[in-house]
């Protein structure tokens, strides 16, 4: 039996990592998102000298910047493919990558494609963007309204991919898992 695999995506600063970690506390296997990493490396290497926007469109070499982002959650699909839970859970997936390639109007393959469409999940959430909750850090760089922006192409590439995306209400952290759990139930 296959795990159903199942996405939490949205804008910058809707609440995935905060859902991911209560789900994983709850017991869930997640899987974490790879851009802090990623942005971490480029920033100790001196990739990233400063930066006022997401290192995506920074970075000296984006296309290799993006293929690690692909490659790091297309690891974590085939490593859920061997997790024997009945769910599984990951803070992003991969048409994340080209939903925001679109948003930095940046090129990519067919293998970015075939990677977003052969990967399939099982159930996609979608945060909405929230302005009382939303916040920047050192990894974060977009502003509210590009946030709003990332989120429309979001809906746009998981829809291309063939997804119905789930819109998870703005509610508390609880109740959003609440609302997560009995949905994939």
């Amino acid at each position: 039996m296959s795990s159903k695999k199942i996405v939490i995506t949205g804008g910058p600063g809707t609440g995935k990592t905060s859902i991911i970690n209560g789900l994983e506390a709850a017991g869930y296997k997640c899987f974490h998102e790879v851009i802090r990493d990623i942005t971490i490396d480029a920033k100790k290497t001196g990739d990233l000298q400063s930066f006022t926007t997401n290192p995506i469109a920074l970075v000296s070499d984006s296309e290799m910047f993006n293929q690690k982002l692909l490659d790091g959650r297309t690891q974590h699909y085939k490593a859920s493919l061997a997790v024997k839970d009945e769910v599984v859970f990951f803070d992003r997936g991969i048409p994340d990558v080209l939903a925001y390639m679109n948003y930095f109007k940046q090129e990519y393959s067919d293998g970015y494609i075939n990677a977003a469409t052969k990967n399939k999940y099982d159930v996609i959430f979608l945060l909405p963007m929230w302005q009382l909750i939303y916040t920047n850090d050192d990894e974060r760089f977009e502003s509210y309204d590009e946030g709003v922006e990332i989120e429309d192409q979001l809906k746009k590439i998981y829809k291309r991919c063939g997804y119905d995306v789930i819109t998870v209400p703005k509610d508390t952290i609880e109740n959003r898992i609440n609302f997560i759990l009995e949905a994939v139930s």
